[in-house]
């Protein structure tokens, strides 16, 4: 397959469309959206997201240290995108777009109701790095919307519909094309979909 070749650039995607939630340091409540995050690390949990530095988040981060991390589902598409383009320096993003504001318990930011997922970050490192700055932040708490969670106690991440960024694009995740370990598994088994405690501890024992 023939490929030309870009200058160099971000192109690697797609990339989950988070909705960073945050405190100023009077307890000014803040969202925007950020496509630059990822897992850091898994024992101890982490992850990162990168801002630059006149973003309301960023200056709300550097003040608190904590933030949380709220994976949006296709719902909020409209939500995420609006978070991202105005600035929270100019008006009340969650009440433009009828977010309900919960309190996260271990760092006191502003939590959304209507993400079925929310990470509570505390920062552990900041490395500025050009145009951005990346938090490397502990992971405090993971807080799920209590439907996708079956009896055994597995979460079904994918019935939250959550939302990716792709070049420009905001995207659903399509259709499966496998579990993990599906490739090397010899015989049929429960599926690690609904197994949600096994498939967690088999990918943590694998990264």
């Amino acid at each position: 397959m023939a490929k030309t070749e870009w200058k160099a650039g971000n192109m690697l995607y797609p990339l989950p469309a988070v909705l960073v939630t945050s405190k100023s340091g009077d307890g000014v409540p803040d969202v925007c959206t950020v496509a630059w995050c990822g897992t850091v690390c898994t024992n101890p949990p982490m992850l990162s997201i990168s801002l630059r530095p006149s973003r309301k988040t960023y200056e709300n981060i550097m003040a608190t240290g904590v933030f949380v991390v709220n994976v949006p589902g296709e719902d909020l598409a409209r939500a995420t995108d609006y978070c991202g383009v105005r600035s929270g320096k100019n008006e009340d993003k969650f009440k433009a777009m009828n977010l309900t504001v919960e309190t996260a318990p271990h760092t006191d930011c502003p939590m959304l109701a209507e993400a079925p997922v929310s990470i509570e970050c505390k920062v552990n490192k900041t490395e500025e790095l050009g145009s951005h700055t990346m938090f490397i932040a502990d992971v405090l708490a993971v807080h799920v919307e209590e439907s996708f969670v079956d009896e055994q106690g597995g979460f079904h991440f994918s019935d939250c519909r959550p939302l990716v960024y792709s070049h420009g694009e905001y995207c659903g995740l399509g259709k499966s094309h496998g579990t993990f370990g599906w490739s090397v598994r010899k015989k049929k088994g429960p599926s690690l979909m609904k197994k949600g405690r096994k498939k967690r501890k088999d990918y943590e024992n694998f990264h």
